[in-house]
This record gives C-alpha cells, sequence and structure tokens, in this order.
C-alpha cells in the first residue's frame, strides 16, 4: 500500500572524481545492475507516494536509468548551486503543493541500504516528536565521517564533521549515515535559512539539523544495526568492497533456498540470476545477467554464464555461455565456448573445446569435441564428429548451414555453407563437404592414399627420422634364417 505521507529524495547528482573513470560513478556496475539501481529499487519497495532523484552530472545517463526502474518519478536537474542543501531545496520544490508530509533524504550511492532498515527509521521517526531524524552507524573505522555528538542523557545534540572535530570528539564511533528524514514544514523552513557562506561555497544538508536544532526543535538520531548497510561507495577500492558483501548476501540468499554452492568465496551471482532448488554451483562460477538455472542442474567449476537458461539437470563444465539455452539434461564442457543463440536441445552434447555461435543443435546430438558449429542448424539424434568446422563465412557475408537429423560426419569434417545434409547421411572423415548431401547418402571426397616408399631416406638422409625407418625395415633374426 502507498505511504501517502512519505516523499523520498534520492541524491545523484555528485560527480563521483574518486573513482577516476569516464562512467558516472551511480552507473558503475554492481551484481549486474548500476549501483543507483539498488537504491532505487529500495525507494520502490517503500512505496512511496512519491519519489524525485536530482541529477547533474552525465545527467542523460542516469535519467534514462532512472525512468527504466522508477517509471512516473520526478527527475530534477540541480543547478549551478553546488551542495546537498541545494539539491534537497530543488526536490522538495519539486514535490505537489498539497503534500504535507515526511521526506526521506538518500544517497544514490548507498547499495546496500534495504526498505526493511528505512521502513524502522521511519516509524522510529514518526513515533517520536523530532522535526528530523539522522541515521547512524557504528562503523570499526569511523576515520572521515562526521561524529554523532549527544548530551549526557543520551540525546541528539549534534553533528560534527571530522576536521572541526576535537580530539574528545574524535574518539566517538557513532557516525552520521548521511541519511535523514524530516517532516516537510520543518524541512521548508530550514532550507530557506541555508546559505553558501563556508569555504567550499556549498549548501550543505547537514546544516539543517544545525538550524533545527537552533530554532529549538527536536532531532534524534537511530543507529543502523550493521555499519555495512550505510556503506557509501567513493572509489574503486569501496566498490569493491561493496560487491564482496553484496554477492555473500546473494550467495546466502540461494543457499537458504536450496542451492548447493560449495565455494561461495569464489562464486558471484548477480542479482537478476534465478536458480531453482536443488541446483549445484561449483567452485569458480560466475552466473551474469538474467541466467536462470532450472533444478538439478550442475554449473562449473570456473563457468561463466551471461544470460543464459538452463534446463533440469543439465550439466555445464567449465565453460564460457552467453545468451545460450542448454536444455535438460544436456551436457556442455569442458572448455565449451557457447556465443549468442546457441540452443542445445534435451540430452544433448556440446564436449571439450568447441565453439559455438547461432547454432541450433537438436534433442541428443552431440558435438563432442574440437569443432566451431556457427550459423547452422542440427537435426535430433546427430553426431557431429571430431575437429569439423562450419566454414560460414565467405569474406563478404555469414551462409547458413542445415544438418538433418540422425547424421554421422566424419573426424576432420569442413562443411563449406549454404549447404544442406540430408537426414540420415553420413560423411567420410576428412571431408570438405561443398555440395548438398541427400538424405541416406554418404558423401566423401578423400583422393585416393599414395605412399612413397623411401621418401625419408631420400628427402632426409642421416635424421633420426631416417634411422627409425632403417632399424625398423631391417630383416630380424628369425627372418634372417627362414624360420
Amino acid at each position: 500500500m502507498t505511504d501517502a505521507r512519505l516523499a523520498i529524495i534520492v541524491l545523484a547528482a555528485g560527480q563521483g572524481t574518486r573513482m577516476k573513470s569516464s562512467l558516472p560513478k551511480l552507473l558503475h556496475p554492481l551484481a549486474g545492475v548500476p549501483i543507483v539501481s539498488h537504491v532505487l529499487a529500495t525507494a520502490r519497495a517503500l512505496d512511496a507516494a512519491h519519489v524525485v532523484t536530482v541529477v547533474r552530472h552525465e545527467r542523460d545517463l542516469l535519467a534514462a536509468v532512472v525512468a527504466e526502474d522508477l517509471p512516473g518519478s520526478t527527475i530534477v536537474d540541480q543547478d549551478e548551486i553546488p551542495g546537498t542543501g541545494r539539491a534537497v531545496e530543488q526536490a522538495v520544490a519539486a514535490l505537489p503543493d498539497d503534500f504535507d508530509g515526511d521526506v526521506l533524504v538518500i544517497n544514490g550511492d548507498v547499495p546496500l541500504l534495504n526498505a526493511a532498515t528505512l521502513a524502522s527509521f521511519i516509524a522510529s521517526h514518526r513515533k517520536g516528536a523530532a522535526a528530523g531524524t539522522v541515521l547512524s552507524a557504528y562503523p570499526d573505522d569511523a576515520t572521515g565521517y562526521g561524529r554523532i555528538i549527544r548530551s549526557v542523557e543520551g540525546a541528539f545534540d549534534r553533528i560534527v564533521e571530522q576536521k572541526d572535530a576535537t580530539d574528545a570528539e574524535l574518539a566517538v564511533t557513532e557516525i552520521n549515515a548521511g541519511v535523514y528524514l524530516f517532516g516537510l514544514a520543518a524541512l521548508r523552513v530550514q532550507l530557506a535559512q541555508l546559505t553558501t557562506a563556508n569555504a567550499q561555497g556549498e549548501k550543505y544538508l547537514t546544516d539543517v539539523i544545525e538550524l533545527l536544532r537552533r530554532a529549538g526543535s527536536e532531532v534524534s538520531a537511530v543507529p543502523v544495526a550493521d555499519a555495512w548497510i550505510v556503506a557509501g561507495i567513493n572509489d574503486r577500492a569501496q566498490l569493491g568492497d561493496t560487491a564482496q558483501k553484496l554477492n555473500a548476501l546473494i550467495v546466502r540468499g540461494w543457499q537458504l533456498a536450496g542451492v548447493t554452492v560449495q565455494d561461495p568465496a569464489t562464486t558471484w551471482i548477480d542479482l537478476k540470476a534465478v536458480l531453482a532448488a536443488d541446483v549445484t554451483v561449483l567452485p569458480g562460477t560466475q552466473i551474469i545477467g538474467a541466467t536462470v538455472v532450472a533444478s538439478g542442474a550442475i554449473i562449473g567449476p570456473d563457468t561463466t554464464l551471461r544470460d543464459c537458461e538452463i534446463g533440469e539437470g543439465a550439466r555445464v563444465n567449465r565453460t564460457d555461455a552467453t545468451l545460450a539455452v542448454i536444455e535438460a539434461r544436456a551436457s556442455v564442457g569442458p572448455f565449451s565456448y557457447l556465443r549468442p543463440n546457441t540452443v542445445l536441445g534435451a540430452d544433448g552434447k556440446i564436449g571439450a573445446f568447441v565453439e559455438t555461435k547461432n547454432a541450433q543443435i537438436g534433442a541428443g546430438s552431440k558435438v563432442p569435441h574440437l569443432s566451431y558449429v556457427g550459423d547452422a542448424t542440427v537435426g535430433v539424434g546427430s553426431n557431429i564428429g571430431a575437429g569439423t568446422i562450419f566454414a560460414n563465412y565467405d569474406g563478404v557475408a555469414k551462409h547458413h548451414s542445415a544438418i538433418g537429423s540422425h547424421v554421422r560426419t566424419g573426424s576432420h569434417n569442413v562443411f563449406v555453407a549454404p549447404i544442406t545434409i540430408g537426414d540420415g547421411a553420413y560423411t567420410g572423415a576428412g571431408t570438405v563437404v561443398r555440395k548438398s548431401v541427400p538424405a541416406g547418402a554418404l558423401a566423401i571426397n578423400v583422393a585416393p592414399q599414395r605412399n612413397m616408399d623411401g621418401w625419408v631416406h631420400v628427402n632426409r638422409p642421416g635424421t633420426a627420422a631416417d634411422t627409425a625407418a632403417a632399424a625398423s625395415l631391417r630383416p630380424t633374426s628369425s627372418e634372417k634364417t627362414g624360420e
């Protein structure tokens, strides 16, 4: 049910210079989606009456993500006046005139902040009489954070930034987590009092807290259960730390849902992936994007799946696959490379050192080893011999090959597309197939073998090969005696 008394402001206007990247900080991927998408998902889960996202740097890229994640929400462009206070001021101005509830302010770079934590935070604020409430935390290392200073009775007193803190204040371990909840009426009044009269020339949202206190309004601070929940991302190191923490949460969630993950430390599962109960994931596996894995499948070790569909009981071993479909009980690997639009039918096999691309391989068909199958269809129950190449490119365009059902192709074949091999046909070992083969026919074009006796002795005299051949051809003692 929509919380008609709640508006959420997401701050996404920062440049993120410490990432040292041409990509905006909030668009860096985390578990398969942009950092900011995690925050927007949390905002969506709270079902607020209004969500306003403030953007500035690379605004079109960010606005596109916001529009996709939160259709119908409001996007505000921060003007030339810098600072979080100014961002909130503009966001508040975008709220409907008849809204008179609470305003939750969250940063777009806090992806582990979840809806349950914020729901508890909102409930705590509404139980009291505070005009503003600050979310706080107790990290292992408080360096760099503003400290929450409380009275001897434990009530919130003020926020002190590290650069302004005394030694006694620096010893405080409770920090400002950068999440705020205000009554809109009180917030409007204090936003109007903000100035840029400071060293950075910015309007600071934290000044609203001080202004509320000066006005005699009550402000409270509510600690979060675990500091990692409010950890922000400012550089690549923090992105890596957050990725590890989030992945551990995702993996544990699947374990509790009935998935066996043998080595969580080396297993990565994206947020949008879906795994059924009784899936087994072996070490060194990455399940990326919107991959779906059905019950009983065994994935890994050392396997990467990107946006794939894996059927029940399938086995995928030491494989790299993208946009591929592997149907029930099929087997892939080891060392297989499945490129987009590969479909392997039920009970089929793609074996060691096989590459496929735009290939539909029918139920029960096998490509066991050392082959390339590109731009091709293979019917049911067929077997592609070792070392087979589908020559699909003529230097200008790609062409299609169609292999029928219950076909047996010899080792070291080349199929020069476009070509059709009829149902039940056979091809001989070493055949280069340039013309279509009728159903039930045998295609063979290898020239008769010619053995040139004594060639090594004439052309490579004195070599190890010549010596070995001479010894092999020398008559044995029994041959000499005629026994």
